[in-house]
């Protein structure tokens, strides 16, 4: 395996307790332009209250206008456009309406997503997970390149998850064509190929003074991420009782939203890492490589940390960065 020494601890001074607003303290933002995909709704539309609130001007594609409208109401240096992440024409759509403008763009924030979805495929045949949640971001990303090679200095964040530990990314069957579908496979498989992209992305963007990050936000009470989540798997997982609900000592651990947005909001704006990209971020700091030594347990949020190496793997992500651009007709050179 080929691993970044990059990839540890960098003690920041903030923790899994430090909120958006804290690590944003003193950044000024005015005159930078902003993307984040998803910035509608959970820690999404924290991270872009954030960002305005520091000076940015942020664009919100939305694949839900009317309810991007009413939960980014009030908010100023917005824009709200259409984008469907599952759909390829409209990410080359949304794209070309921004390349028009003749913006640069500062910061892409890839952080919509999909989770515990039954099987469902887009138009091309591909799982919905892999697509929305990967596929998506390798697309978009590609599609407002000359824009962030422009900004002199900008940052692409990938909102991945500790999910990625669910599984490592299957070049075999990628789409559950030959083995049975389990949506926490293919959820845990689209975030391995979110954090394999920010290394392949970093690893050519660095010339350009583009970085990339992948971001672990934490487990985080009050999205609805998990809104189609069977409750046994819940209540499995020891985080919820027999009645469904869950159980107080657990909710008490979760993070809040400021706090879940405040590892995406560290990547996005952090001094720190001038010279650092490649890297899997959690609690305001790089992740610690989990080789074993970390004793995971859902009922104890503390505890789900770490990056496996099979997802931070530069061997892994070129092998990806070639498959996506097959999978996607998209041809990214990042040049």
């Amino acid at each position: 395996m080929r691993l970044s020494k990059s990839q540890r601890p960098i003690n920041s001074g903030f923790n899994a307790q430090s909120t958006a607003e804290e690590v944003i303290s003193g950044i000024n933002l005015s005159g930078k332009t902003a993307i984040v995909t998803g910035g509608y709704a959970g820690i999404g539309l924290e991270t872009v209250k954030t960002l305005t609130e520091a000076g940015a001007y942020v664009i919100v594609p939305a694949r839900d206008l009317e309810k991007a409208g009413k939960n980014l109401s009030g908010l100023n240096n917005i824009e709200i456009e259409k984008l469907d992440l599952m759909d390829p024409q409209s990410i080359s759509n949304f794209a070309d309406r921004f390349l028009s403008s003749g913006r640069k763009l500062d910061l892409l924030i890839n952080n919509a997503g999909i989770m515990w979805v039954p099987l469902r495929r887009d138009s091309r045949g591909i799982e919905s997970q892999l697509a929305t949640n990967y596929l998506g971001q390798f697309h978009l990303t590609a599609a407002l390149w000359e824009s962030l090679k422009n900004a002199d200095g900008a940052r692409v964040i990938n909102v991945s998850s500790y999910g990625h530990q669910m599984s490592p990314f299957d070049f075999n069957d990628p789409n559950f064509e030959h083995r049975t579908y389990e949506t926490l496979l293919g959820y845990g498989q689209s975030k391995t190929a979110s954090n394999l992209f920010a290394v392949a992305l970093d690893e050519r963007a660095k010339k350009f003074n583009v970085r990339a990050y992948a971001v672990h936000p934490g487990s985080v009470y009050g999205t609805d991420l998990g809104r189609e989540e069977p409750i046994d798997l819940y209540i499995q997982m020891g985080t919820h009782d027999a009645d469904g609900k869950i159980k107080p000592e657990v909710q008490a651990q979760l993070k809040t939203i400021p706090q879940g947005a405040a590892t995406t909001i560290w990547c996005a704006t952090s001094p720190e890492l001038k010279d650092i990209g490649g890297v899997y971020c959690e609690n305001c700091d790089i992740a610690e490589i989990d080789r074993g030594q970390i004793e995971h347990r859902y009922d104890d949020p503390s505890t789900i940390r770490g990056v496996q190496p099979y997802s931070i793997d530069l061997n892994l992500a070129e092998k990806l960065w070639i498959l996506s651009e097959e999978m996607t007709g998209i041809k990214f050179e990042a040049e």
